[in-house]
């Protein structure tokens, strides 16, 4: 239950932010919730293989590698996801740094 509440935040968060920035266009809500599912499942499978793949750039750059890391995670799920379209590698980043930022906001009182 804990999974389909932040996925439905997480959606909200992300067509709210498409509103918002001029960059990305997410279609309907509903895209927005497939478009939150695809990215959990490419950030719990896709992403650590990449952590782990970049682990000399990411200390070369004392982590900032990592923004980079999400920005193409945001980038993969938008692929795959039809009714969503990043205009570019900045807006990703962009997009990616504001979503993970508000959603750990609005989930940092719970410690579930």
């Amino acid at each position: 239950m804990n999974f389909i509440i932040k996925l439905l935040v997480t959606a909200a968060v992300a067509f709210g932010l498409s509103q918002i920035l001029s960059g990305i266009h997410i279609d309907t809500y509903w895209t927005a919730i497939v478009f939150s599912f695809v990215l959990a499942l490419v950030n719990v499978f896709i992403r650590p293989l990449l952590v782990i793949l970049t682990i000399p750039l990411t200390i070369i750059t004392l982590g900032l590698f990592l923004f980079v890391v999400t920005a193409l995670m945001v980038l993969l799920a938008s692929k795959m996801v039809n009714g969503i379209h990043i205009d570019g590698f900045w807006w990703a980043l962009l997009f990616g740094l504001l979503l993970s930022i508000v959603t750990s906001l609005l989930f940092s009182g719970k410690n579930e």
